[in-house]
């Protein structure tokens, strides 16, 4: 997780996502940069709107991936909606600004701040004096103090999915009156602002009973703009409805009515009038933005606010014009998600477990290119991310990528030389019946297929796609590419499989659009949320003879297992899978792709280690000393012979790595720790278990009179002030005025 930037938090922290001589520049290289963190790449666009513009009233149908199975956020099966309801009903002491940067929130607190440093670390929350739960009781201590008890490991009673934080607490006290509380830290703790956000009534917290089952299907208190009203499991729906007794500023909207819709339906919905907000694919986003005229840069999208690239209006055909009346009304609002795209290389077993061939991989991937391939026809900044633990803007990024260095294919043979594997070396005939790990045939004389692939989908990702998308109804438009897709896929091999430079694909017709997963792989399982995985353009072939002599080593081929999912809604992922598989080609290694199930494609294969390549992804936090901490910790054997990997699913980490976070997450000098996780991000850089590729993207279709909601970026949505422009602003009305 995610797509409302608190989020990218909470799915962080739900799971149950070498030597300083190796580096190859110093992780303060940029220090002469007084800020390295720079901005964010694109910022919100939600079409922000003054309150005294936006008329009070209207029901906002607004879709989600499902109904939530839990309403309470720290429990493992909590999922995205868990945290939109969270965010409308709960206090939040701490909210994520538009560059993803931990600010205090008004409505409950009047300031928060370390008091005592020795002999302990103090924090002193002062409470808006204002603040209430919607029982009526004050918001306070005891609240506090529940939370901090359930949380912190020490009642195995509690079913919870984390405690990081908490359990560095040692006691919470009341302070001079009850709008002070007093949070004592037994330890040292850096990113003590990430607690209490959520925080949960006494009654939800007070008892493992309370806390296991009581908030998992309703929340009787609350303390937000909205209160949750009613779940309908059967209709898909969740209603919440205005707080009487909030205190800040009043909702302008009299509902919002969370409506469970798939990813795939949701431009039907948005047709028939069923939908108001909802975040949708790059194809459907295509379609809709037809129907808007080109709107001017939004102040507050930064870069974010460049056209769709799409057909030309001048030249439609009959079905896209049929789309620009269908979705007359709407517009399509983008940004970039607070989560980013990586190739995973597991190194716990075979060729990847040495280091040297890790490195030869990433050295062999033009992550620019693959930046480029997946942005730039969406009309988005298409920069690579060079951090592992933060984005552009937040507070600890800095690119630290030359830790390993770009793309260079000498480099990258080089050290795959070094690691034993040289071109064209003998090769052990297979046994019957065994599946080819790389290519045996000499297929070099068909030319250089993977050049004249790759020069081919990157002409056609430059031209303007969907130009045939309005050809069928809605649900077959945006399905028809994805059937090409798996039928070309099928075609390379038996059982779902085949290798990459021992076909004849290279002249398929690739690149023809992007488009955007209905799953992020890494998500619901690490999740709590279900915002797509990766994107890139349709229909990418498998390319054809091979550019370059396979590597070999001990008579066996240098072949690397590339596990992508099947399902129709995860062509996006298979086309990532078929770019990089062309780049690795180039220098002698071959990939077989290998197609498993969605439901299997995380437990069975990515968590189970049951893979070589991996694309899925990774949302960052503002609080990346305890959040990033287990994707990245040196696996550790359990007690009873396993390996416990926590959130580690490449099995690569290093005592160094473990060692900067623990500092960071100690050091009470904000810099001082940004300095930490820096240093903790270039060596996870130069280790190679994980290559960041790019920030995804985050496309919403909004009605164009919807304001302040859309695509949020790292921003945390204010639901008190989302509503409808008020008549006459020449928007139409809401589905629910109509």
């Amino acid at each position: 997780m995610s797509h409302e930037g608190i989020a990218t938090r909470s799915v962080m922290r739900s799971v149950a996502f070498l030597g300083a001589s190796a580096l190859a520049v110093s992780v303060l290289a940029g220090c002469s940069d007084p800020d390295p963190a720079g901005k964010p790449l694109a910022g919100q666009d939600i079409a922000p709107a003054g309150r005294a513009e936006i008329a009070d009233g209207g029901t906002l149908h607004w879709a989600v991936d499902a109904v939530p199975e839990t309403l309470n956020t720290f429990q493992s099966d909590a999922d995205t909606t868990t945290t939109r309801i969270a965010q409308a009903t709960l206090p939040s002491m701490f909210r994520f600004d538009a560059a993803g940067r931990p600010e205090r929130n008004p409505a409950y607190l009047e300031s928060a701040k370390v008091v005592e440093t020795e002999p302990k670390q103090v924090v002193l929350y002062k409470l808006n004096q204002q603040a209430v739960w919607s029982d009526g009781r004050e918001i306070g201590a005891a609240d506090f103090a529940a939370q901090w008890r359930a949380l912190s490991g020490k009642d195995s009673a509690y079913w919870t999915a984390r405690n990081a934080g908490y359990d560095r607490i040692e006691k919470i006290q009341r302070g001079d009156n009850d709008l002070e509380v007093r949070v004592t830290f037994g330890q040292p703790y850096a990113d003590w602002r990430s607690l209490f956000s959520p925080l949960y009534p006494k009654e939800v917290m007070g008892t493992p009973d309370s806390f296991n089952d009581g908030a998992r299907r309703k929340l009787k208190v609350s303390a937000g703009p909205f209160v949750l009203k009613s779940i309908d499991r059967k209709a898909g729906e969740v209603l919440l409805t205005r707080n009487p007794r909030w205190w800040g500023e009043r909702a302008k909207l009299n509902e919002i009515v969370l409506r469970a819709v798939p990813r795939d339906e949701r431009a039907a919905a948005l047709a028939a009038g069923d939908l108001d907000l909802a975040e949708v694919d790059p194809a459907a986003a295509k379609r809709i933005a037809l129907a808007a005229p080109p709107r001017p840069q939004s102040p507050s999208a930064g870069g974010s606010a460049t056209p769709l690239m799409g057909p030309e209006r001048r030249t439609l055909t009959t079905a896209q014009k049929r789309d620009k009346a269908r979705f007359r009304g709407f517009e399509v609002r983008k940004s970039l998600e607070p989560a980013y795209t990586q190739l995973a290389l597991n190194g716990g077993e075979g060729p990847l477990a040495d280091e040297r061939v890790r490195r030869g991989v990433a050295r062999a991937l033009d992550r620019e290119k693959l930046a480029k391939l997946v942005l730039s026809p969406l009309g988005l900044p298409a920069e690579p991310v060079g951090s592992h633990l933060a984005l552009s803007g937040q507070a600890a990024y800095a690119d630290n990528s030359g830790a390993i260095g770009g793309q260079d294919t000498a480099e990258a043979q080089a050290l795959l030389a070094d690691a034993g594997w040289v071109p064209g070396g003998p090769v052990e005939e297979r046994k019957k019946g065994e599946k080819a790990a790389g290519s045996e045939a000499d297929k070099s004389k068909k030319g250089s297929g993977s050049e004249k692939s790759e020069k081919k989908a990157e002409k056609k990702a430059d031209k303007e796609s969907g130009k045939e998308s309005g050809k069928k109804s809605d649900k077959d438009a945006e399905k028809e590419s994805g059937k090409k897709d798996s039928a070309k896929d099928s075609e390379g091999g038996d059982d779902g499989a085949y290798i990459v430079g021992e076909d004849n694909k290279a002249d398929g017709d690739e690149g023809e659009h992007l488009a955007q997963d209905g799953k992020q792989y890494g998500s619901k399982q690490l999740q709590q949320g279900g915002v797509p995985g990766a994107y890139a353009p349709q229909g990418t072939a498998a390319p054809a003879g091979a550019a370059v002599r396979p590597l070999a080593k001990d008579g066996k081929a240098l072949t690397l297992r590339f596990v992508v999912p099947e399902g129709e809604g995860s062509q996006s992922l298979r086309t990532v899978a078929d770019r990089i598989a062309i780049m690795l080609e180039r220098v002698g290694i071959r990939t077989v792709i290998s197609k498993v199930s969605d439901e299997s494609y995380f437990k069975d294969h990515i968590a189970s280690g049951q893979y070589d390549l991996a694309l899925y992804s990774w949302p960052t936090s503002a609080y990346p000393a305890t959040d990033a901490r287990p994707i990245y910790a040196k696996p550790v054997p359990a007690a009873d012979g396993s390996l416990n990997v926590e959130q580690n699913y490449t099995r690569v980490g290093t005592d160094q790595v473990d060692q900067l976070f623990d500092q960071a997450v100690a050091t009470l000098d904000e810099s001082e720790s940004r300095s930490l996780i820096r240093k903790a991000d270039s060596r996870i850089w130069a280790a190679a278990g994980s290559i960041p590729l790019y920030q995804r993207p985050q496309l919403t279709a909004a009605r164009t009179n919807i304001a302040n909601a859309g695509a949020f970026g790292f921003g945390t949505p204010l639901y008190e002030d989302m509503g409808f422009l008020k008549k006459g602003s020449g928007a139409p009305a809401p589905s629910s005025q109509r």
